[in-house]
C-alpha cells in the first residue's frame, strides 16, 4: 500500500466534516521534555512550520532555566506539570506510579504542589496549571484535590471520565511501547485517528495526539509531518491550544467529583 493509499481514509473523513460544515479538533502533547534537545528542535520546528499548537509536559525537578530559554523562540510551545521527578514508587511488580496510594496523600500533594510552582516560577505565562501524571496513572482519591493546590486541569490517555477539574485526556499515542517501542504502523495509526474523529463528530471530544520527542525513529517523524500536512490542506480541521480546551473543560467539570 502506498502512502498516499494509507492517508486517503482521513483525507474522506476530513471531507465528511467539511460537507457538514464542522472542523474536526486536534491537540498534541509532548512528554517527557526536560532540557534543549536536538530531539526537541525538531518537535517545535516541526509544529512551528505548521502553526501546531504543542503542549510540552515537563519533569519539574529535572528541569532548569535552559528550556525556558529554547521555549522563548518557540511562542507555539506551552508548558504543563508532569508529575515531580518521574520517579516510580510502586512496590516491584506493579505497574510504575509516581502519584501513588503506597505514599501518604500529603506527601504526594506535596510533590505536585512544588511541580507545579516550579514550573511556573521558571516559564510564567507559558506554564498551564495541568497536571500530566507520569506514565499516565494517578491515584483516583488525589484527583479531587488537585484544584486546591491550584491544578486546573489534569490529562491521562484514555476516555476522559467525569472529575471536579478539567480533563483533557490523550486519546492517540504514535509509540508502539509493547513492541517495536518505535512508532506504530502508519496505517493503523490513521484509523485510529478517523475512529477518535467519528467519535468526536457525535461527543465532540477532540482527537488528541501524544507523542515522545526523546524516543522517536524516523518513522514518527515521517508520520508527523505527513498527518500536519493533511490536516493543512483542509479548513475542516483546527489544532486547538490547550488554553482553549481548559476552558471548555472547566465548563464540564463537577465539583464534588473525585
Amino acid at each position: 500500500m502506498t502512502s498516499d493509499q494509507i492517508w486517503q481514509p482521513l483525507v474522506e473523513e476530513l471531507a465528511r466534516w467539511q460537507r457538514a460544515d464542522r472542523k474536526a479538533e486536534f491537540w498534541l502533547r509532548d512528554d517527557d521534555a526536560v532540557d534543549p534537545t536536538p530531539a526537541l528542535d525538531r518537535l517545535l520546528d516541526l509544529t512551528g512550520q505548521f502553526a501546531i499548537p504543542v503542549t510540552l509536559a515537563v519533569i519539574p525537578a529535572l528541569t532548569d532555566g535552559k528550556l525556558v530559554a529554547r521555549l522563548d523562540e518557540a511562542p507555539h510551545a506551552t508548558v504543563a506539570i508532569h508529575g515531580w521527578a518521574h520517579r516510580n514508587h510502586a512496590p516491584e511488580g506493579q505497574k510504575k506510579q509516581e502519584l501513588d496510594p503506597h505514599r501518604s496523600r500529603e506527601a504526594v500533594l506535596d510533590d505536585l504542589a512544588r511541580g507545579l510552582s516550579r514550573i511556573t516560577g521558571l516559564h510564567g505565562a507559558r506554564a498551564v496549571p495541568m497536571l500530566v501524571p507520569p506514565w499516565n496513572r494517578i491515584d483516583a482519591s488525589l484527583i479531587s484535590e488537585l484544584g486546591s493546590i491550584g491544578f486546573a486541569a489534569l490529562s491521562v490517555y484514555g476516555p476522559p471520565k467525569p472529575a471536579s477539574l478539567a480533563v483533557i485526556n490523550s486519546n492517540v499515542d504514535i509509540m508502539d511501547w509493547h513492541g517495536t517501542r518505535g512508532c506504530r504502523d502508519h496505517g493503523i495509526l490513521v484509523q485510529t485517528i478517523i475512529a477518535q474523529s467519528r467519535r468526536a463528530f457525535d461527543d465532540g471530544e477532540p482527537v488528541g495526539l501524544l507523542t515522545h520527542h526523546l524516543v522517536h525513529d524516523e518513522s514518527a517523524w515521517l508520520f508527523l509531518e505527513r498527518l500536519f500536512t493533511v490536516t493543512a490542506r483542509t479548513e475542516a480541521c483546527a489544532w486547538l491550544p490547550i488554553r482553549t480546551l481548559v476552558r471548555r473543560g472547566a465548563g464540564r467539570a463537577i465539583p464534588g467529583k473525585v
